[in-house]
């Protein structure tokens, strides 16, 4: 009897970037459990390439986003169509055409069988979460509209930078924030965020009326009784702040250990420098899934604004990141770019190293999209700031800026002419920070979280500071300003205090950019001029951009 031919199975295509190595410190405890329900963020492609040049400057409204860069709905049937052949159930709720994001449950086997990939459990610092090593691969008729494929791999992906100022180095206990017009500074004390935007020459006259911060969290809460006493004792109208669920993540204060005092500085420092703005809190689950999730939700959350900039203090080195993980993310900034929205973000508490070995950068702050937030520390008298040096507490077991060269990203061309310390590898260059703030736990800022009033810093805390002043820029000017790095390069002479002195470890402060500090800490009277409104073009304008 002749032997029956079977087909031969047809040749499984590796995504691109999706290799993930093992994880340093971690060790494997297991198999993930068969039966284990698992959900991932499926990264469609845009429907046309996004080219920001090519936009010469103007912002698009979510609907023409939605028309031209968003994903091709063919591209849903299609995913839905995998699905179903591989055991999967799609979360209609959760999935997005303008966030070009599916979002697909099943069981672990079901999720291995679908993408190729072994699941095993592994344990680092008592956190327990699964991973796979190795590469992603799905069947190829699928692969041309798959970006990446997030959530195979659940390991805590990002801090937050915040410093609370410890007991032994306090210099006065902490107080309740003065009702405004508060005191002058005193030298060597802490502020209260209205005081910093005061000795910034942040505008006045202007609240951030009519514009929405957003603030991505991975972790913590809020509650409002803090937040109603931490706005009644300054004497300014509480903003109204609203909480986002993301990913099933919820505002969960109550853990005096874990990143309550990041959600209570942010809300805090934006709300009560732009009392008038709306304040978003996305929360979501601390993973490159749940990270880049929020970051789309909040971009394309037109129930809560959307926001006109976007504030996040959580980061990690480059090298946590899987390849995908990085393009995905900076794709979704690239679309807030397109967009109009700003987002800032912490460059991180470790100083050159960032906490590991060598010299390394923080991510989101190196995306080139973003506008990467450095430390100082200040010493004050009256109203003015006597001394603004890069803030490093290393030496004394604390903190310092964190700064240096990305290994991924390449030399944007506005940073052309900054003098950028050679790159570490031939894909990178991008310099990190643009900017810098008041961030040294010494000259902190006065905070309450978890009912307790406290002295808090950290690059944490500069992230929502720029942001609050975009906001009150964005009103004055009657336009958002959208991504402003080439803008702030191209005038780096103005809108700037210019830090010459101080370390973050492996690199110096001088004269104009440099890895500690960016560009400097910010002149609010300045930065206002240099940002006139043919600078940027409103998402209301019908008139023809100004080319550049």
């Amino acid at each position: 009897m002749p032997t029956k031919k079977t087909t031969p199975p047809t040749p499984r295509v590796t995504l691109p970037q999706s290799e993930r190595t093992n994880h340093l410190g971690a060790k494997r405890v297991g198999k993930t459990a068969p039966n284990k329900i698992i959900s991932v963020s499926v990264i469609v492609k845009r429907k046309n390439p996004l080219d920001l040049a090519k936009l010469g400057g103007k912002h698009l409204t979510q609907q023409e986003f939605l028309d031209k860069y968003a994903a091709d709905p063919a591209s849903f049937t299609q995913l839905r169509t995998f699905a179903h052949q591989h055991g999967l159930t799609v979360d209609e709720s959760a999935s997005s055409i303008a966030r070009r994001t599916m979002a697909l449950r099943g069981t672990a086997k079901a999720m291995a069988a679908a993408f190729g990939v072994t699941l095993n459990n592994f344990e680092k610092d008592g956190v327990t979460f699964h991973s796979y090593t190795g590469t992603i691969s799905i069947d190829p008729q699928h692969t041309e509209c798959v970006e990446a494929v997030l959530g195979l791999d659940s390991h805590p992906i990002a801090k937050p930078h915040f410093r609370v100022l410890t007991r032994k180095k306090k210099k006065k206990k902490p107080t309740k924030p003065k009702p405004t017009p508060t005191p002058a500074p005193t030298e060597d004390g802490s502020y209260n965020p209205p005081q910093i935007a005061q000795l910034y020459n942040f505008p006045t006259g202007v609240t951030g009326a009519g514009q929405t911060i957003g603030i991505l969290e991975l972790g913590g809460g809020y509650t409002a009784s803090d937040l109603s006493t931490y706005f009644s004792d300054l004497g300014i109208t509480e903003p109204q702040v609203t909480a986002v669920s993301v990913d099933g993540a919820t505002n969960s204060p109550g853990d005096p250990n874990g990143a309550d005092g990041e959600v209570g500085l942010d809300i805090e420092v934006a709300g009560s420098i732009a009392p008038g703005a709306n304040i978003a809190v996305y929360f979501s689950t601390n993973t490159s899934q749940g990270f880049l999730d929020a970051l789309t939700t909040a971009i394309h959350d037109t129930a809560n604004g959307p926001p006109s900039v976007i504030s996040t203090s959580w980061g990690s080195p480059e090298s946590n990141y899987t390849a995908q993980t990085l393009s995905a993310f900076d794709d979704a900034c690239q679309s807030a770019a397109a967009l109009g929205i700003t987002i800032t973000a912490a460059s991180g508490d470790d100083g050159s190293s960032d906490g590991g070995s060598g010299n390394n950068v923080d991510f989101p702050s190196s995306s080139p999209h973003v506008l990467g937030c450095g430390g100082t520390a200040i010493t004050t008298s009256g109203n003015t700031i006597t001394s603004e040096v890069v803030w490093d507490d290393l030496a004394s077991g604390g903190g310092a800026s964190g700064g240096g060269v990305s290994s991924v990203f390449a030399l944007p061309t506005w940073q052309a002419n900054a003098n950028v310390p050679a790159a570490p590898t031939s894909a990178g260059g991008r310099g990190v920070p643009d900017v810098a703030g008041d961030a040294s736990p010494e000259s902190g800022y006065n905070v309450i979280f978890d009912g307790q009033s406290t002295v808090v810093g950290g690059t944490s805390a500069v992230a929502p500071l720029w942001a609050a002043l975009i906001a009150l820029l964005n009103q004055q000017h009657g336009s958002n300003l959208g991504f402003i790095n080439p803008t702030l390069y191209q005038n780096a002479e103005n809108g700037f205090n210019d830090i010459t002195s101080g370390n973050n470890g492996s690199y110096s402060a001088g004269p104009g950019w440099d890895p500690c500090t960016g560009l400097g800490s910010p002149n609010g009277t300045q930065l206002a001029q240099i940002f006139t409104p043919t600078t940027s073009t409103s998402t209301k304008s019908k008139k023809k951009p100004p080319k550049k």
